[in-house]
């Protein structure tokens, strides 16, 4: 445990839009506000690419750019932006304690997570092995590096619909394995996919094994229903199966949706917790937006400013 216990006024746990808005509002609103930038300094965005739906940039703009401007804007206003990581919390009574690395603990008067989401793997050891080499989790991102090439995708949501339909554009096949015998997705996506004359649907099919030494080459896949296994060569590897909420370290105290995403009162960023806001991914299972989470931080900044006035 550390020696010094550090008391701040306002904590904004996370680094992504949502948190970078977060900052600048309670930065304007003289809450002097310290940001934990946590695993993933500036969010998904930093493993995105091109930007092109955010509002204010007519060119589009790279994600990590875009990341770096709204630190910098943070900064500018007066926020407090740190590396480290929030590894747990203890929200029974305020203030608020939230120990960063196991080590240095913060007594904080409001609390603003927004944490995020991480994508899901499959858990397979080769798609760990050859992440970044040919094995990745977002296909807007890293589809380019595919073009006219031969990749796999695998899920069965409107997510995966989408991606799918997006490489279908730059690559010569997409294989997209499913595990069951229907998709998830809406119906128009699915009719999209199934309407593509270069997406090859697998029903029934369970990804084994990913192969390969320094690159993807090829996917072993067996169908569920008749055991018959199958080799397919393939340059790509795609993991669209959704979404995990970063919200584990604070099951404890804040109330979590069966998906494990943080249950905000509706039209606000509150929790259950009086004192503690959450805005982003973390609590946002339905947009999953850049410009729906920088919405969300302002909501939880004005939110939380008005706890302070109120409680002192």
């Amino acid at each position: 445990m550390s020696e010094t216990i550090e008391k701040v006024s306002c904590l904004i746990i996370g680094s992504g839009p949502a948190g970078y808005t977060a900052a600048i509002y309670t930065s304007r609103a003289n809450l002097y506000p310290v940001l934990y930038q946590g695993i993933q300094p500036g969010g998904q965005l930093t493993i995105t690419t091109e930007v092109e739906n955010y509002p204010g940039y007519p060119d589009g703009v790279q994600g990590p750019e875009m990341m770096v401007d709204f630190e910098k804007q943070a900064k500018r206003m007066g926020a407090d932006i740190r590396y480290g990581l929030a590894t747990k919390v203890d929200f029974s009574s305020r203030p608020f304690k939230v120990w960063i690395d196991d080590e240095k603990e913060i007594h904080a008067d409001s609390v603003i997570i927004a944490t995020g989401a991480s994508a899901k793997w499959l858990g397979l050891e080769s798609e760990q092995r050859l992440n970044g080499y040919g094995v990745s989790a977002c296909a807007v991102c890293d589809g380019f590096f595919f073009r006219g090439k031969e990749v796999a995708i695998v899920g069965a949501g409107d997510t995966a619909a989408e991606e799918a339909h997006y490489l279908s554009k730059l690559c010569s096949t997409v294989h997209m394995f499913i595990r069951k015998g229907e998709m998830r997705a809406s119906k128009v996506m699915q009719d999209r996919v199934k309407n593509t004359p270069n997406i090859k649907i697998y029903w029934n099919t369970d990804t084994e094994e990913i192969l390969g030494d320094k690159k993807v080459e090829a996917v072993r896949i067996s169908n569920n229903k008749t055991g018959e296994k199958q080799d397919i060569a393939i340059q790509g590897f795609f993991v669209a199966i959704g979404h995990q909420p970063n919200a584990d370290i604070f099951k404890d105290y804040i109330e979590l949706d069966e998906a494990g995403y943080i249950k905000t009162i509706p039209g606000t960023s509150k929790t259950n917790v009086e004192g503690v806001f959450a805005c982003g991914d973390v609590q946002d299972k339905n947009y999953r937006q850049a410009i729906t989470a920088a919405g969300s931080g302002c909501m939880a900044a004005i939110d939380a400013e008005r706890f302070l006035a109120a409680s002192h």
